[in-house]
């Protein structure tokens, strides 16, 4: 199977998300690491997703479970103290009405990610586990396989708008790698601060380095700019994010990567049709429809598809082969693959040489 496909887009995203997950970072050291997809903030979305994890604090962060804690959540489990407390004597004023807390407060009890307890009509609480700081850098990648001149220019703006916010440590721009003299040109566009990695045959190249961004200080983020000529006199519209608020952006986006992964695709799409398989390539698994020949994509894998047909109904009954059919064998890859994002031994270890179904 060729690397990377040149199917789509989305086979392109995936292979990047594979790569990443087995070879991060592209130079030096492994380092312990989940990959997710299409996530982001307001209205950016990165196309993958790296997250550089403390390896104790992650062990910690996993003890509260695979679902991912929202920001209310937090607030409490970072702030809950070592004994029984009044829960408005121990956590700091939200910002919000401390119903909001309550409803936090049961919802960590019952994810057992809290202790709590009436007492005197007043409700105590006490931590399990302390919230910790297991994000150590965030890294997006924006994947753009066909880079035409349209696309470096769309690009460029987006890319000088994760650079401006610095929510993300690192920025980089993977594509395919060619022998054309256009190709130099248009990657000169991007900002210098944008790395840059190429995806071909013999695997990834690091064209350009990144400059690390300031996560630590206020960021701006540009809502909207002027498209420029010599009588466009419009003001840039932009927001400035604190430090704070950047803060809790980086740990929404870490969480959500957390709880879904990258292969959650298979969930908006049909693994319960014949034509479904699994290809092996050169960083494992990747969905390949039978019907078209090539990796579908999520819009045209559903159930209105022409060549959507169902498997035998006794795929699906008595436990044929083992535990159902050719589908839920599909499933039960992909939900292995994905849990391994839970366990830091597991991240920075190769999973190559499995045979497909």
């Amino acid at each position: 199977m060729s690397f990377p496909p040149g199917d789509s887009e989305f086979a392109f995203e995936l292979a990047s998300c594979a790569w990443a997950e087995q070879e991060w970072p592209p130079t030096g050291e492994p380092t312990p690491a989940i990959v997710a997809r299409q996530l982001g903030w307001q209205q950016r979305r990165w196309d993958t997703i790296v997250i550089e994890v403390e390896p104790d604090a992650f062990e910690t962060r996993a003890a509260f479970g695979p679902e991912r804690l929202n920001s209310d959540l937090r607030h409490v489990l970072q702030h809950a103290p070592e004994s029984w407390t009044y829960y408005r004597e121990a956590l700091p004023h939200p910002g919000y009405p401390w119903r909001y807390v309550r409803e936090s407060i049961h919802e960590a009890t019952a994810r057992d990610a809290l202790e709590s307890r009436k007492r005197g009509g007043q409700i105590e609480i006490r931590r399990v586990e302390k919230y910790p700081d297991w994000v150590d850098r965030i890294i997006a990648i924006e994947n753009k396989p066909d880079l035409d001149a349209s696309a470096a220019r769309r690009l460029t703006d987006q890319l000088e708008r994760d650079v401006a916010a610095g929510i993300a440590d690192e920025v980089w721009l993977a594509t395919t790698g060619t022998d054309s003299r256009v190709e130099p040109a248009l990657l000169e566009r991007i900002p210098s601060e944008v790395g840059i990695l190429t995806l071909g045959p013999e695997g990834v190249d690091v064209r350009w380095r990144p400059r690390t961004l300031d996560t630590e200080q206020a960021g701006i983020d540009i809502l909207d700019r002027s498209e420029g000529g010599s009588h466009d006199q419009s003001a840039a519209q932009f927001e400035v994010l604190s430090r704070a608020a950047k803060s809790e952006k980086r740990y929404d986006i870490a969480e959500r990567a957390y709880e879904r992964g990258w292969r959650h695709y298979v969930e908006s799409m049909r693994p319960d049709c014949a034509h479904f398989d699994l290809t092996v390539g050169r960083y494992g698994y990747r969905p390949t429809c039978t019907a078209f020949d090539r990796t579908q994509t999520p819009r045209e894998c559903r159930g209105s598809c022409p060549h959507f047909q169902p498997e035998p109904p006794q795929h699906r009954q008595g436990g044929w082969p083992i535990e159902g059919g050719p589908g839920q064998t599909v499933k039960r890859i992909l939900r292995e693959r994905s849990a391994r994002r839970h366990s830091v031994s597991s991240t920075v270890t190769s999973d190559r040489g499995t045979a497909s179904r």
